[in-house]
Order: structure tokens, then C-alpha cells, then sequence
């Protein structure tokens, strides 16, 4: 069992910066691919991001590549999400997840076996 706490979020201005942090205890965060995903009101789970194990390997869905950047450190058991230029269309409820599979399709939700409880990201225009 793991438990998931995210950090971070907040009020930013369009294209403005947040680092999101998703702290792990319970077991060593190098055990699982870690994914982000964010959810705004009245629509469905969206993935955001994901990394492997080891870090070697990234994932992203198009809106944000070369905006956002996920990254782990194992050592701290940390996971994190930087994000940056910003849009108002990001703004979400952003939750990290963590998967036991060593390869799986890591951009849906079912993947994943345990979550957080969620950082609130909102965007002003």
C-alpha cells in the first residue's frame, strides 16, 4: 500500500509557473510508474503526464508537451509536475497516481492503483 499527498497548486496568471509535488509513503516510490492527472469541473479525468520507473521514459498528452515536465526522484520519493506557460484551460484538479505494472498503457486512469487526493490549479486570464 502507498499513500499518495500532492502539493503545490494554487492561483497563477496566464503564463505564469507551478511545481507540483506528490509525496509517497507507505513503500519506495521506485516501484511504480507514476502518472499526473487533472480534472475540471463538469468534464471527465483527463492524463496529464506519466514517467516510468526508472525516469528513462516520459509521457505526455499533446496540450501540454513542451509546456510541462514530469520528473521523479526516487531518493525522496517524490514525484513532480512542473508546469509552465500556463492557460486557463489548464485549470483542474490536478491527482497523481502510482501503477504497479512495469509496462502499461500509463495515459488511462485504470492503469493505476492507488491516488491522491487531489491539488487545485486555477488560471487567471
Amino acid at each position: 500500500q502507498v499513500q499518495l499527498v500532492e502539493s503545490g497548486g494554487g492561483l497563477v496568471q496566464a503564463g505564469g509557473s507551478l511545481r507540483l509535488s506528490c509525496a509517497a509513503s507507505g513503500r519506495p516510490l521506485s516501484s511504480y510508474a507514476m502518472g499526473w492527472f487533472r480534472q475540471a469541473p463538469g468534464k471527465e479525468r483527463e492524463f496529464v503526464a506519466a514517467i516510468s520507473w526508472s525516469g528513462s521514459t516520459t509521457y505526455y498528452t499533446d496540450s501540454v508537451k513542451g509546456r510541462f515536465t514530469v520528473s521523479r526522484d526516487n531518493a525522496a520519493n517524490t514525484v513532480y509536475l512542473q508546469m509552465d506557460s500556463l492557460k486557463p484551460e489548464d485549470a483542474a484538479v490536478y491527482s497523481c497516481a502510482a501503477s504497479r505494472k512495469y509496462s502499461g498503457n500509463y495515459r488511462v486512469g485504470f492503469e493505476y492503483d492507488y491516488w491522491g487526493q487531489g491539488t487545485q490549479v486555477t488560471v487567471s486570464s
